[in-house]
C-alpha cells in the first residue's frame, strides 16, 4: 500500500476543491502546495501563505500550509484562503478583488483571516471525510513573548493624572500636571543610561 504524504494529500485536496471554484466562476491556476512555515517565521502565527507566480522561477504559485495545523477541515479552510490568493496571483492582497473571489466561494469574516462560512464549512467537512486523515502531526511552536519593560510614566500625586513618557524627553524630568500645576512623579524605569 502506498504511503500518502502531506503534499499528496494537499494536491488531492486542490483537485477536490476545483469544482467549488469552477462553480463560483474561478479557475485555480497551476500551483504547488506544501506543508511549511510562512516566510514570516514559525512564531508569526500565520497559518498559510501563497507566493505569486512572479516569485517563482518557473512561474507557478507556491502555497504553504503551516505545520502547526493538523485538523483536516482547518487545513482545507486555510487552503481555500490561499487558493483565493493564487486565483488572484497575490495581486490585491486582501483587498476588494480578493474579497470578491472569497465571498463568491462562501468565505466570511475579515478578509485577512477570511474562512469558510457555514455552507462552505459543510462542504469542507464532506471533503475531509473523502480525503481521510491529514497525514501530519501538529508541531507545537512555542511563542516567545517579547521581553518589554513598561514604559516610563509621570503621575500627579494629587489628581492621579498619568502620562506616558518618550525616551527622548526623560532627561528633562517629569512634567508639570496640567490640572494641579505641580511637578509630577517619575513612575517606572527612567534610567536612560
Amino acid at each position: 500500500m502506498r504511503q500518502i504524504t502531506r503534499e499528496s494529500w494537499l494536491e488531492a485536496a486542490v483537485k477536490e476543491l476545483t469544482p467549488i471554484f469552477t462553480k463560483a466562476g474561478h479557475t485555480i491556476p497551476s500551483c504547488r502546495v506544501s506543508c511549511g512555515f510562512a516566510s514570516t517565521g514559525a512564531r508569526s502565527g500565520h497559518i498559510g501563505q501563497c507566493w505569486s507566480t512572479k516569485s517563482s522561477k518557473d512561474g507557478v504559485n507556491q502555497i504553504f500550509i503551516s505545520p502547526a495545523l493538523e485538523d483536516a477541515v482547518e487545513v482545507l479552510d486555510t487552503l481555500v484562503h490561499e487558493l483565493v490568493h493564487a486565483v488572484d496571483d497575490c495581486k490585491h492582497k486582501h483587498g476588494k478583488e480578493f474579497k470578491k473571489i472569497a465571498t463568491s466561494l462562501g468565505m466570511v469574516g475579515p478578509m485577512r483571516s477570511a474562512g469558510a462560512g457555514p455552507v462552505l464549512k459543510e462542504k469542507l467537512k464532506e471533503l475531509a471525510t473523502k480525503l481521510g486523515t491529514y497525514p501530519h502531526a501538529r508541531l507545537s511552536v512555542p511563542r516567545k513573548a517579547a521581553a518589554r519593560s513598561p514604559r516610563p510614566r509621570a503621575k500627579c500625586s494629587k489628581c492621579g493624572f498619568t502620562v506616558p513618557m518618550l525616551k527622548d524627553f526623560l532627561h528633562y524630568g517629569p512634567p508639570i500636571c496640567p490640572k494641579d500645576r505641580i511637578d509630577m512623579e517619575a513612575v517606572g524605569d527612567w534610567d536612560i543610561g
